[in-house]
C-alpha cells in the first residue's frame, strides 16, 4: 500500500523520526508509538519480508533478536565503561596540558576525536562539553559546541566500538578494516572544522586554565576500560575465525562485555545507578532499529556513492541508527563511506545525532537550528570536503549484501 507512490511503511517511519526531532523530550514514547503503529499496519495491511500476519512478525523477531540483544548489551555496558573512564581522572588532568591560545581549543577537539574512537560518541561529547565549560568559564561559542559534536561523531565513524552505527555494522558482519577507511574522510573534516571552531571560540572567550584540584590518575579504572573493550573485540575475532555461525545465532559480543564488567566489578565497583536511564535510551534506539527492520528496502534508491553522500544530509534530520539499519538490510554500500556519512552527517544539526542531543542538556542554547547552522556552518563544509577526499583517495568499492 502506498500514497503518492511512497509506501505507507516509509511514511509512518518518517513521521516517527519527525516526532523524535520535534518532541525531543519524549523520544522514548514517540519511538514506541511509531513502532506500535508500523507493526499494526503491517499486521493488518502488509507483510514482513513476504510473510504476512503473526507468523511474519515472529520470523522477523527471530531473525533480529541477536542484533537487538547485542546492541542492548553494548549500549548498557558502554554506559558503565564511559563512567569508568570519566572517573579515571584523565578528563580532569588533560586540560592542564593544553596550549593557551586557539590551539588549545583545537587540541580539546582532537582529544574528543580520539576518545570517541574507543568510547561511545555520546560519552566523548559529554566529556568534551564538561571540559569546555571549565576551560572557557561556561562561555562556549555555538560553533565550538557544533565542533565538539562533530569531533565525537567523526572520531567514532572509523571505529567499530566508537559509534552505535559502526557497532551495528560490525555485528552485521562488516570487517573493522572496512569501517576504519572512514578516517580518511573524518580526519580531513576534523582539520577543517576543528581550526575554524577553535578560532571562533578563542575570539569569543579565550581559554582560562586552572590547575586541577585533587585530580589524579586512577590506573585501575583505565585498565577496566581496556579489559571491557578487549573482551568485545576478542570474542568477535575468536568466533569469526573458529565458528562464525555462533555470531549469527547468539549475542556473543554483548555477552562478552558483560562478562568483563562482572569480572572486574570486585576490583572497582561500576556505577549501577546509571543503568535505568541508559536502559530507557537503549529501548528508544532499539525501537527505531526494529522499525527500520520492517521497512521494504526494495523501494530504496540503489546503493551508490551519491546515495551515501545524501544519507549524510538525511542523517542531520533523522536519526542515524535507523538509517544504518536500512542500509545494512539493503546492502551494496562501501561501508567506510556509509560509516562516515551517517556518523558524521548528523553533526550538521543539533538533534541529528545522540551526541548533539546529549550535549544540549549541558548547553540549552544549542537547541536552536538557526544558531547551530549559523555558528556551525563549517561542519557541513567539512563533511562534503571529507567525503570527496575519501572518494578521490580510496574510490568507491561496494560490498555485497550482508
Amino acid at each position: 500500500m502506498s500514497l503518492a507512490g511512497v509506501p505507507v511503511d516509509f511514511i509512518l517511519f518518517a513521521m516517527t523520526l519527525l516526532g523524535v526531532a520535534v518532541f525531543h523530550h519524549q523520544t522514548l514514547y514517540v519511538a514506541l508509538a511509531g513502532l506500535a503503529a508500523i507493526t499494526l499496519f503491517k499486521l493488518l495491511f502488509g507483510d514482513f519480508s513476504g510473510v504476512a500476519g503473526i507468523e511474519g512478525l515472529v520470523r522477523l523477531l527471530g531473525h533480529e533478536w541477536v542484533t537487538l540483544a547485542n546492541l542492548l548489551g553494548l549500549l548498557l555496558g558502554f554506559a558503565l565503561l564511559s563512567d569508568h573512564f570519566e572517573r579515571s581522572g584523565v578528563p580532569a588532568l588533560l586540560p592542564h596540558y593544553l596550549p593557551d591560545d586557539w590551539k588549545g581549543g583545537l587540541c580539546l577537539l582532537l582529544l574528543v576525536f580520539v576518545m570517541s574512537s574507543f568510547l561511545d560518541n555520546i560519552a566523548a561529547a559529554m566529556i568534551g562539553g564538561t571540559m569546555a565549560a571549565v576551560l572557557y568559564q561556561k562561555r562556549v561559542h555555538i560553533g565550538f559546541l557544533a565542533g565538539i559534536v562533530a569531533a565525537s561523531n567523526a572520531g567514532g565513524s572509523g571505529s567499530v566500538v566508537g559509534d552505535t552505527t559502526t557497532t551495528m555494522m560490525w555485528i552485521a558482519g562488516v570487517k573493522p578494516g572496512q569501517v576504519f577507511e572512514a578516517y580518511v574522510a573524518a580526519g580531513t573534516a576534523m582539520l577543517i572544522f576543528g581550526v575554524v571552531a577553535a578560532r571562533q571560540q578563542h575570539a569569543y572567550q579565550p581559554i582560562m586554565k586552572e590547575n586541577p584540584q585533587d585530580a589524579k590518575l586512577h590506573g585501575s579504572r583505565l585498565a577496566i576500560v581496556a579489559i571491557i573493550l578487549m573482551s568485545a573485540i576478542a570474542a568477535n575475532v575468536y568466533f569469526n575465525l573458529s565458528d562464525p555461525s555462533v555470531l549469527e545465532h547468539w549475542p556473543v559480543i554483548g555477552l562478552a562485555v558483560w562478562v568483563a564488567i562482572f569480572a572486574t566489578a570486585p576490583w572497582r565497583r561500576p556505577n549501577w545507578s546509571l543503568l535505568p536511564e541508559a536502559f530507557k535510551g537503549s529501548v528508544f534506539l532499539l525501537s527505531l532499529v526494529l522499525c527500520a527492520a520492517m521497512m521494504p528496502v526494495q523501494h530504496l534508491p540503489p546503493a551508490s556513492w551519491q546515495s551515501a553522500l545524501g544519507l549524510g544530509f538525511v542523517s542531520a534530520i533523522f536519526d542515524n541508527i535507523p538509517l544504518t539499519a536500512l542500509a545494512l538490510r539493503q546492502g551494496g554500500y562501501d561501508w567506510g563511506f556509509l560509516a562516515y556519512a551517517v556518523g558524521f552527517g548528523g553533526s550538521m544539526i543539533w538533534f541529528g545525532s545522540s551526541a548533539g542531543v546529549a550535549l544540549s542538556n549541558i548547553y540549552p542554547e544549542a537547541r536552536s537550528v538557526g544558531a547551530w547552522l549559523k555558528g556551525g556552518w563549517h561542519v557541513a563544509v567539512a563533511y562534503v570536503i571529507g567525503f570527496f577526499v575519501l572518494l578521490l583517495v580510496l574510490g568507491w568499492h561496494p560490498d555485497a549484501k550482508l
